[in-house]
């Protein structure tokens, strides 16, 4: 039996005769799965409260689920796929899918602006705004209660 091809056996476009450390990598998040109770409870609040964009909603019948991506506006390219429970196993993780910690970091160019939009909609913050020396933050829940960074970070700080 073959062993699995490793990077340097792969047969990759633009590659070849290139030494790994010499290739320009060019790699970005594309989807980070959220696993949620309910595909429609979910894209309400992305949608109507984070003010998030529903980039796709397509129903798939022959795995009895739906593939929902939601986007924060702006520049970034990172989306959420909102994934339904499927099993009970999956169901224990629904709003601790980082075991309490931050999980996702929503960042702004303006910070009051989101933080008081948010708070009009009845988004609930569990750590009040702070000014950090990276930036303004202040930690929210989502629907399910993972927990969030509302974050504008100081001028060049990532």
């Amino acid at each position: 039996m073959d062993a699995m091809p490793t990077a340097s056996r792969l047969d990759v476009p633009g590659r070849r005769g290139e030494a790994p450390e010499e290739a320009e990598l060019k790699q970005s998040i594309a989807h980070i799965a959220l696993v949620v109770r309910d595909y429609d409870e979910a894209i309400d609040f992305y949608v109507k409260k984070l003010r998030f964009e529903l980039i796709e909603d397509t129903c798939q019948p022959e795995q009895d689920k739906r593939w929902v991506v939601v986007r924060p506006r702006g520049d970034g390219t990172t989306s959420l796929l909102l994934a339904r429970a499927s099993t009970p196993h999956q169901e224990t993780f629904i709003g601790n899918q980082s075991g309490g910690r931050v999980f996702l970091f929503l960042r702004t160019d303006d910070f009051q602006r989101d933080y008081d939009e948010m708070v009009a909609v009845g988004i609930k913050f569990v750590r009040d705004p702070r000014q950090l020396p990276y930036g303004t933050v202040a930690v929210f829940e989502d629907l399910h209660g993972n927990l969030w960074d509302l974050i504008q970070f100081t001028d060049g700080r990532e």
